[in-house]
């Protein structure tokens, strides 16, 4: 087993895949004068998320009655495995980091999501390999996109209600402002007036001083009345809006990928030939358009490392390590439902299932973060998933999460 991994490792790292992923890692560091155009970046995104979810509904509308069954089943599953994942993450870098609360309900929300560029990255390669999955996994994908967002942003209101500041800072933590701070009046001359012990300014003695302290007294405890007001409307707020739910399940990534699958599904249910044209697109030039954006991939992953060089050693070994922590997780919930339905699984599936586990979001969570979480770092989170997470998961990752599925399979044979 130990030889077939390490023939599988040194395989996938020289795969083309791979090797684009190289190419444009090396793009920062050599100073090599080239960007990546962003609307082609953006229209190899639409193309692979349409691709994905067609793929997937021609697999989908092939399904038996008891498959379609067993898929409804994994996917409820893989949503709530993400949704644990997400607090275990939350819970890790409470204890193990200097990262702020609400940096550490971030980069949680981003952990408890998925990737695509990740997913694509193993389909490809178990593709290529000629290893089987279950065809509804391009489904697993968008159901598993959402659980991080809904951690994100539960935590995150705790963390109002608790006190946080208006830059993200909770009472413990350095650099946190009150949201009443202690007026500074001004008497007359320039002077700063004198507070009594209960804070109410005492009146000079002088003409005409005492009116000015009240008319000052008057207008401080009004700004101090304003500010409460704000205060509880902010915790009377809901914790999901309508725009934030819509933000949440009707962000572009979700929307191609479900819009794909549907087309797909309905389409082959029609019969091969009427998809077979499109299959050309869809299928054929797949590996293409991936290696592709790999490519970009590779660039940005280099470039964000520098975002980690203030976050700390523990950060960054949370974000190599923990992602085979979350894939073992993964493949033990998956093989523990195979045991259940009393099935076994293909290898592929365990891969798919495992890598959406231990990716890391870098789409749907930063839009959720734009929209309702803007006290929070933009770049730590993207930093680690990018730079770190995905660039391990797409050269050692997925061997080793394959390695760990076939321990599992044979450590515990499903009857």
């Amino acid at each position: 087993m130990l030889e077939a991994f390490l023939d599988n490792f040194l395989h996938n790292l020289f795969k083309p895949l791979l090797l684009f992923f190289y190419m444009g890692f090396l793009i920062p560091i050599l100073k090599v004068p080239f960007e990546f155009p962003k609307a082609v970046y953006q229209g190899l995104t639409l193309y692979l998320l349409i691709a994905i979810g067609w793929h997937g509904g021609e697999e989908l509308a092939s399904l038996s009655i008891s498959e379609f069954g067993q898929a409804l089943g994994f996917m409820a599953i893989g949503f709530f495995a993400n949704l644990c994942i997400g607090i275990f993450a939350y819970i890790i870098l409470q204890r193990t980091t200097k990262l702020r609360q609400i940096d550490a309900a971030t980069v949680a929300g981003f952990y408890g999501s998925d990737s695509a560029g990740t997913f694509v990255t193993c389909l490809g390669v178990i593709t290529a390999a000629q290893i089987a999955y279950a065809a509804y996994m391009p489904v697993m994908l968008a159901v598993m996109e959402i659980p991080g967002c809904l951690v994100a942003l539960f935590l995150v209101s705790r963390l109002r209600q608790k006190g946080m500041d208006a830059h993200g800072n909770m009472p413990h933590e350095a650099d946190y402002q009150p949201p009443h701070p202690a007026p500074v009046l001004e008497g007359t001359g320039g002077e700063e007036a004198t507070l009594d012990s209960e804070g109410e300014p005492v009146s000079y003695q002088s003409t005409g001083t005492s009116h000015t302290q009240t008319a000052v007294a008057t207008k401080t405890e009004t700004r101090h009345e304003l500010a409460a007001q704000l205060e509880v409307e902010e915790k009377k707020k809901p914790i999901f809006s309508k725009e934030l739910l819509h933000e949440v399940f009707l962000n572009p990534g979700l929307y191609l990928l479900f819009g794909g699958i549907i087309i797909g599904f309905l389409g082959r249910l029609q019969g091969k030939a009427v998809t077979s044209l499109d299959d050309t697109l869809f299928v054929n030039i797949f590996h293409g358009m991936l290696c592709l954006f790999l490519l970009e991939m590779g660039i940005t992953a280099c470039r964000r490392l520098k975002d980690l060089k203030t976050a700390g050693w523990r950060f960054i070994m949370f974000a190599l390590l923990c992602p085979n922590l979350f894939a073992l997780f993964g493949i033990l919930v998956a093989h523990g439902y195979s045991m259940a339905l009393g099935q076994p699984f293909d290898l592929g599936t365990y891969a798919l299932f495992s890598v959406l586990c231990a990716a890391a979001s870098y789409i749907a969570v930063p839009a959720v973060q734009r929209l309702a979480i803007p006290e929070a770092s933009p770049t730590l989170p993207l930093a680690a998933s990018l730079g770190l997470t995905f660039t391990y998961n797409v050269t050692i990752g997925i061997p080793v999460y394959m390695l760990l599925a076939e321990l599992v399979m044979k450590t515990l044979p499903v009857a």
